[in-house]
């Protein structure tokens, strides 16, 4: 077809990764009858699943995916489904992602596609770049008693008696204030780039990379609240290389304790000291750390690609995970 000519992304994906090895895994997590008393028979795991991954590559929203998959023929033949065969509908898409959620599978099913690759040669042993990046969450309108109780981890009273409102509150997401550069003009009216803080609501996404081939290996998502260094040791895998390269905020005396205990090598850049300058070796040593570290950016540029780069559905479990970006390698 000419559309697999041009290049279709979806096709690749299909001739390379054999999604029948998910299938132990998805139906161990669902844990379905055996139909025994009758009843309609349940959709495909593996085809459900495949459509979460085209949900996450295309950053659709659970009506938007039903509505794409019925309209594309590139959808329908990732899927191996014909015009006449049934498609799930919207409610059905959020059913099975819940009973995912709900089952804890997410980190079984990365599991079981890191298994896959290593089986296919794609041994990730390079060291280790570790990074978090922010995924907006639309914002909430709280009163001051509701976010308090969020707070302490408790869920407003009014809400736990109206599950529609519950079903659509976002409670994992936090606030938090982002840095960015910004050209601000001076009384003379020349622009000088400032420091500025912009308040962001959501997530973050904390992946740990192999250096060479920029395979994910490890991801978890906080609250957008949650300081970085503090999830390094969530980040890391065993790798035969030792080195890790992160940026400063990973910089903290546990963190390095936390890698001389593991035998590996610190590539994380130096801090500066208060009222101190870095010196000329650290300033060089950051550089060269820089060109290696900054192959995760690219990671994180695709997932704010497909997700543009707000989150579209609700919850933590929800974050567009940083392994949906390994289906495009």
């Amino acid at each position: 077809m000419r559309t697999s000519e041009t290049g279709d992304p979806l096709v690749k994906l299909a001739a390379l990764v054999d999604f029948g090895i998910f299938r132990p895994r998805l139906e161990g997590a669902l844990k379905r009858s055996d139909r025994s008393r009758g009843g309609r028979p349940p959709m495909d795991p593996v085809l459900m699943f495949k459509i979460l991954i085209l949900q996450t590559l295309y950053a659709l929203s659970d009506e938007a995916t039903e509505f794409q998959v019925r309209d594309r023929l590139s959808f329908m033949r990732f899927l191996k489904l014909g015009l006449e065969d049934t498609v799930p509908d919207a409610t059905t898409i959020w059913l099975f992602r819940e009973q995912l959620t709900r089952a804890g599978a997410i980190k079984e099913l990365f599991a079981a596609f890191d298994d896959f690759l290593r089986g296919k040669g794609y041994l990730a042993m390079s060291g280790q770049i570790v990074d978090a990046s922010i995924i907006q969450a639309p914002r909430q309108r709280n009163t001051d008693a509701e976010k308090a109780a969020l707070k302490e981890g408790r869920i407003p009273e009014d809400w736990a008696t109206q599950p529609a409102k519950l079903a659509q509150k976002d409670r994992d997401a936090r606030w938090t204030l982002k840095r960015a550069k910004a050209r601000k003009a001076g009384p003379d009216g020349t622009k000088a780039k400032v420091e500025i803080a912009i308040p962001v609501f959501g997530y973050k996404n904390h992946v740990g990379i192999d250096a060479a081939h920029r395979l994910i290996r490890a991801f978890t998502v906080t609250s957008a609240a949650a300081h970085d260094g503090a999830q390094l040791p969530a980040v890391l895998t065993k790798n035969t290389a030792s080195g890790v390269w992160a940026d400063t905020a990973y910089r903290s005396q546990a963190n390095e304790k936390h890698l001389a205990e593991r035998g590996l090598v610190s590539k994380i850049h130096f801090r500066r000291r208060p009222g101190h300058d870095l010196t000329p070796p650290q300033r060089k040593a950051n550089r060269a750390r820089s060109k290696v570290r900054s192959a995760v950016e690219s990671i994180f540029a695709d997932q704010k690609g497909m997700s543009r780069p707000m989150l579209r559905k609700v919850g933590a479990a929800s974050c567009p995970l940083g392994w949906a970006r390994r289906w495009r390698r």
